[in-house]
């Protein structure tokens, strides 16, 4: 059997491309000899493995930042993160993100890529996320990431009028133009929003939108894309109506499930909409 191949079964907590990044790194021994991924193993071999860490993928400082923390255990976290939040550092955003403030919380996800994140939330967009506190959790919410077994509900609030519910099946991509922008496009990747109406307000609809994958803006471009951009949008949206002066996009995470790496029980949790977004859909109310 091919040394990748054996060390994917012998180790299921790690990734195959990991366990291939180790090999030709030089990691991996067989028998005090370095291989390649393709060499054959036969059996009676003794392998050791020293798990390196890419110095690209852990960022930078611990910094002092208050979480919100929804539940933790020993191997993973849910934060409700604030809009404003930046989950992980780069251009314009080296400090102050989500990524610092976990190593300041969690000093032992200095070992694991990401610092522990698994996936994302834009800068204003609010609610939950979760975070693996080590890297056997990291590479088994990713698989189930992978497999859409993570279901992501979130609250969005859309301008105008959208009735009923539906499913949006629409890859999603760089935007042909304007590279800072995702649009739906032919040669992007496959995307899947469901979404259902439950409040109807003045120049706009309260909409839940449930995840069946986890594109970049995947819900601001598929709102878009049924003529419904989210208010407050500043990249996607229109300034209109009522809601026009809202500041950022009115998109919240509202709830998340999974299952539990370790304990394997079905685990959900929910985040009440910020203060932010409650004041605005208030305010339209009362204009009913």
């Amino acid at each position: 059997m091919r040394l990748d191949q054996a060390l994917a079964h012998l180790l299921p907590e790690f990734s195959r491309s990991r366990l291939q990044q180790w090999i030709k790194a030089g990691r991996v021994w067989v028998d005090g000899k370095t291989f390649s991924p393709k060499d054959k193993v036969w059996g009676g071999e003794v392998i050791v493995l020293e798990p390196e860490q890419d110095p690209g993928e852990v960022a930078f400082g611990p910094e002092n930042i208050p979480l919100d923390m929804v539940y933790q255990d020993d191997v993973l976290a849910v934060i409700n993160k604030p809009a404003g939040l930046v989950v992980h550092p780069g251009s314009g955003n080296w400090s102050g993100t989500l990524l610092n403030a976990l190593l300041y919380h969690f000093p032992q996800v200095a070992g694991v890529p990401r610092a522990g994140i698994v996936h994302r939330l834009d800068k204003d967009t609010s609610g939950l996320m979760v975070v693996a506190k080590t890297l056997t959790t990291q590479t088994d919410l990713v698989r189930q990431l992978q497999a859409r077994t993570v279901k992501r509900e979130y609250l969005a609030l859309v301008e105008g009028v959208l009735n009923g519910s539906g499913r949006v099946d629409a890859p999603i991509g760089r935007h042909p133009t304007q590279r800072v922008k995702m649009a739906v496009v032919e040669s992007g990747k496959a995307a899947v929003t469901h979404y259902q109406v439950l409040e109807q307000l003045p120049g706009c609809t309260l909409v839940r939108c449930r995840l069946e994958t986890g594109r970049t803006h995947q819900i601001r471009v598929h709102m878009l894309s049924l003529g419904h951009p989210l208010v407050g949008d500043p990249v996607y949206g229109k300034s209109r109506g009522s809601a026009a002066d809202f500041p950022r996009q009115a998109l919240h995470a509202a709830q998340l499930a999974l299952t539990h790496p370790v304990s394997q029980e079905q685990m959900v949790w929910q985040a009440p909409l910020p203060e932010d977004m409650e004041q605005l859909l208030n305010g339209l109310r009362s204009q009913l």
